[in-house]
């Protein structure tokens, strides 16, 4: 695998310095292939690794992005990744390092980002171990942890092997589908004393140049079944952060004449206001989407979470021809079910969703453009009184009226109408594999790569995931990185309401008990105090809608001298609409719909 970035492999140390240790070479290797940052949680089982970063790269680089848990230093290569598309590098601390970082992981996994992970081990050799601790700090397969929910692992025995695996982990985490890969290195071959520098491997940075993509025969076939359809509708998933993804997904739209349904957990991939928008994104497809699949009679499926639940959802005529551009496929393995039903497709483009909307452009008529109006701000509600989710989203949208801002997360409960997106930085999406607790380090991962951008990083989170995942706001005060992060306070693990209210209708049993084992409350945690403990700034409980507005402008000033900022807002428990019908819905067997 090439680029025009490629480094050869007689090319000089980044330091200009020659290495005299394993882990000196490992770091020149990370140098390479252009890595700024590395997040880890200290150990000593790659304290050779830890000594090469500081004293034999210095200011090179990679920097140093110290955390206070393992899980919070891949939700932060987690959120730079969904920015950037490229991975960082995360490392990990032996077996019990990579036991605290599986949730994260599996989060990645399912979200399809890049991330090259760098484990360790005590040494692979019993003779080399210190009493106790490198024995249990030593497994006999030790990516068995997480080899079900990483794309590729090694666990290579000398200093050209490590150097082997690591760039062979560079190159797939880097090719689509994208998912993290995970290196083990022994901590007796970091701390080798090198007699002759090894040849380190032809690495390149960035994104990998060379893509999967869909034969000139699948595409062909797709843009002659979509441009026969009278009323097509386009399903988009996660797409590139870039505009000329953007602008070819609007191109697409208007060549078609299409319908275009979007997904919160996908984050913004279409312009919400443009006339083929359709209303109403959700976690789960809300009435207007399900209305406009039973009316079309073509569905491009671009990268679209859940393609055969969709169908099903929407009650889809099998009738309905159905295109899929995704390379779900070829990552599936059988232990997650993270690759959701097999749905029926006519057409399948093994390709990245959007090479494939800009293959399919070049076989298909342009269509007259379409103008649309984003709306302006609300007015900030200037009433008394409780505060809910829609009022806590229209203060916040008037506050930041004018200013480039990335949504980072959003909560369950949030109505996808009540927020436009113009831009494909303007909403990040989910994390992926639904673990309560990614949000906060996610936010810094994220907020960190858009340090430079001129975009405000904004995160919406719940309590329960804030508590979850709160001392990873200690690395983003640490760095100086800016962000800011609205608590959506409700004092509850409300999903779980939801659930047992449900339980509690069938079984005939007394609802009103629902709310025991779910309130955050008794005593209800100070969830700013939390932040300032860290060093960063926190306002709130605000509890009042008198005080929001103020409270948010002042954050806002805040986050753009450049603070880590978070808010506590106390919120009315419930959901929108859709995501409530969504979660009371009954399994039906007989709403399927669609039939192969």
């Amino acid at each position: 695998m090439t680029t025009t970035d490629d480094v050869r492999a007689d090319a000089a140390p980044p330091t200009g310095h020659t290495p005299q240790w394993g882990s000196d070479a490992i770091v020149d290797l990370l140098q390479h292939a252009g890595i700024r940052h590395i997040a880890l949680n200290p150990g000593a089982s790659f304290r050779g690794l830890h000594d090469s970063l500081v004293n034999y790269a210095g200011d090179a680089g990679p920097h140093l992005l110290l955390c206070l848990h393992e899980e919070h230093a891949v939700a932060i290569a987690h959120g730079w990744a969904k920015v950037t598309g490229e991975p960082m590098a995360v490392a990990l601390h032996s077996n019990v390092g990579l036991m605290h970082a599986t949730m994260a992981l599996y989060n990645a996994w399912c979200d399809r980002v890049p991330m090259l992970v760098i484990g360790a081990t005590g040494p692979l050799d019993a003779a080399k171990r210190r009493p106790w601790i490198d024995w249990i700090h030593t497994s006999a397969d030790q990516p068995a942890l997480v080899r079900n929910f990483v794309k590729w692992d090694d666990t290579p025995t000398s200093v050209p092997s490590s150097l082997e695996s690591l760039a062979r982990a560079w190159d797939i985490t880097r090719t689509a589908p994208t998912a993290p890969t995970y290196v083990v290195l022994d901590s007796a071959v970091q701390e080798q004393q090198l007699t002759n520098p090894p040849q380190p491997p032809t690495i390149s940075k960035g994104r990998a140049a060379d893509q999967p993509t869909a034969s000139a025969d699948s595409i062909a076939r797709a843009a002659a079944v979509l441009a026969g359809a009278t009323s097509p509708v386009i399903l988009l998933g996660p797409g590139r952060r870039d505009e000329t993804a953007w602008t070819n997904r609007i191109k697409l739209a208007e060549a078609l004449g299409a319908r275009v349904i979007t997904d919160l957990k996908a984050g913004s991939t279409f312009p919400s206001r443009h006339p083929a928008h359709v209303p109403g994104p959700g976690f789960f497809l809300g009435r207007p989407a399900q209305e406009a699949l039973r009316g079309a009679d073509a569905v491009l499926a671009l990268g679209w979470i859940d393609l055969a639940g969709t169908l099903a959802q929407a009650a889809v005529p099998g009738s309905t021809a159905v295109v899929s551009a995704t390379l779900e496929p070829l990552l599936a393995n059988g232990w997650s079910k993270d690759h959701q039903g097999r749905a029926p497709i006519d057409v399948w483009l093994p390709a990245e969703p959007d090479t494939a909307v800009a293959d399919l452009l070049t076989h298909l008529t342009p269509g007259p453009s379409t103008s649309w109006t984003p709306r302006p701000a609300p007015v900030p509600d200037a009433g008394t009184g409780p505060i809910d989710l829609p009022r806590l989203s229209a203060t916040l949208r008037s506050v930041l009226d004018g200013a480039d801002t990335t949504l980072v997360r959003l909560p369950l409960g949030w109505d996808g109408d009540s927020w436009d997106f113009e831009h494909p930085l303007d909403y990040l999406g989910y994390d992926g594999g639904g673990g309560i607790g990614s949000g906060p380090g996610m936010t810094v991962g994220a907020a960190l790569a858009l340090r430079d951008s001129g975009r405000l990083p904004v995160a919406v989170l719940g309590d329960g995931d804030y508590l979850m995942g709160v001392q990873a706001i200690w690395t983003a005060v640490n760095q100086h990185i800016p962000a800011l992060i609205i608590v959506a306070n409700n004092r509850s693990y409300f999903n779980d309401e939801v659930h047992q209210e449900k339980v509690a209708l069938v079984r005939d049993r007394d609802v009103t008990r629902k709310w025991v084992g779910q309130r955050i409350a008794d005593p209800a945690p100070d969830l700013a105090a939390l932040a300032r403990a860290q060093g960063a700034t926190g306002y709130g409980p605000i509890t009042d809608q008198t005080d929001l507005a103020d409270t948010l402008r002042t954050a806002v000033q805040d986050a753009h001298a450049g603070a880590t900022v978070i808010v506590d807002v106390v919120v009315e428990t419930g959901y929108a609409p859709a995501m409530a019908a969504a979660l009371t819905r009954e399994d039906r067997a007989d709403e399927a719909g669609r039939t192969p």
